[in-house]
C-alpha cells in the first residue's frame, strides 16, 4: 500500500518482478543453494519477461514514480522473498507431516483473523440491534469455490518448498499470471498484444535454461 501511494498500477506491476531476483539472492545467501550463472541468468529473463507482458497499454509515466516509491517496492521485493525463504526453511528443517506443519505455520493467523472478522461482526450487529452474528453471511457457491480453490493452492505451495524449493514456487507464480493472461484472452476478450507473446516466449526461454543439466565443460 505504501508502494502504491507513489506509483500508478502499471509501475507497481513491474516492479513486483523484483521479488524473483531477490528471491534467487535470499535463496542463495540463507539456504547456501548454489546457482550457476545460467540460472542467473535465466531469473533475471523471468523477470523481464514477467515486466515485459505487463508493459501493454502502459503510458509515459511508467517507471518515473518518486524515488520513495522503487524504494518501497525494493522493500517489499525483500520482504516476499524473505518470506518464502524462511517457509521453506521450516517446512524442511525436520520430516515432520506436511499437514501438521501447515497447521503450525498458519494456524495462528486463521486463529486471529477468525477473532477480528467475528469481532467486526458483531460490532455491525450491535449497530443494528441484533446480538447474532454469521460469518458466513453473503456467501454463495461461488464464494466457497473460490475458498476451496485458495486452499489447494496452499497446499500445492506447501508441497512445492517441501519437496521442490522457493526458485520451482517462483517459476509457478510466474507460470501462472501468464496463464491467467492468457485465459483472459479466452474467456473474457483481453485483446492479446505483443508484449504478451513475448513476455511468454522470454519466460519459456527462462524455464529452460534455469532447469538445464549442468554443462559438463563447467559453463554453469
Amino acid at each position: 500500500f505504501y508502494t502504491m501511494a507513489y506509483v500508478d498500477a502499471a509501475t507497481y506491476q513491474i516492479l513486483g518482478n523484483l521479488k524473483i531476483i531477490t528471491t534467487g539472492f535470499l535463496f542463495w545467501i540463507a539456504l547456501k543453494r548454489h546457482l550457476s550463472r545460467i540460472q542467473w541468468l535465466a531469473l533475471v529473463l523471468l523477470m523481464c519477461g514477467a515486466a515485459t507482458s505487463q508493459i501493454s497499454g502502459c503510458g509515459s509515466s511508467v517507471l518515473s514514480a518518486p524515488v520513495q516509491g522503487y524504494m518501497f517496492a525494493v522493500l517489499s521485493a525483500c520482504l516476499s522473498a524473505t518470506a518464502g525463504v524462511y517457509t521453506e526453511f521450516l517446512l524442511k528443517k525436520n520430516d515432520d507431516n506436511l499437514y501438521w506443519q501447515n497447521v503450525q505455520l498458519y494456524g495462528f493467523g486463521m486463529l486471529f483473523n477468525a477473532a477480528r472478522l467475528t469481532y467486526d461482526d458483531m460490532q455491525a450487529n450491535f449497530a443494528h440491534g441484533s446480538w447474532l452474528t454469521n460469518c458466513l453471511n453473503g456467501y454463495s457457491l461461488v464464494t466457497f469455490l473460490i475458498v476451496i480453490n485458495f486452499s489447494i493452492s496452499g497446499l500445492f505451495i506447501s508441497w512445492l518448498q517441501k519437496f521442490a524449493d522457493t526458485i520451482v514456487k517462483v517459476y509457478a507464480t510466474s507460470s501462472a499470471m501468464l496463464l491467467t493472461a492468457l485465459l483472459s484472452v479466452w474467456f473474457f476478450d483481453l485483446a492479446p498484444t505483443l508484449q504478451l507473446f513475448l513476455g511468454m516466449i522470454i519466460a519459456c526461454i527462462s524455464l529452460n535454461l534455469y532447469f538445464l543439466p549442468a554443462d559438463p565443460v563447467g559453463l554453469g
